[in-house]
């Protein structure tokens, strides 16, 4: 279990910013294949707050673990790493 004070950070692609102070995230990773020992891509999306509305589709972020914001939300904007070109 991790230490009190630690949070998940992760980083991704804007997919999706339509909703206000919310945006969709896709975090890709690399997993080895259990039973052929094969890389494999694994994808998830993630509702993202976004308190100052300023990201767009194509930007690199990276985000962070938090308290419940609503229904979905559970990570915040922490960086913009790269904007779309």
């Amino acid at each position: 279990m991790a230490d009190k004070g630690t949070r998940k950070i992760r980083d991704g692609v804007i997919v999706g910013d339509k909703a206000e102070k919310s945006v969709r995230v896709k975090v890709e990773r690399l997993v080895v294949h259990p039973r052929y020992k094969k890389i494999v891509r694994r994808r998830k999306t993630y509702a993202v707050h976004d308190e100052k509305n300023e990201c767009k589709v194509g930007d690199r972020v990276k985000i962070v673990e938090t308290r419940p914001l609503s229904k979905t939300k559970r990570w915040r904007v922490l960086e913009i790493i790269e904007r779309a070109k």
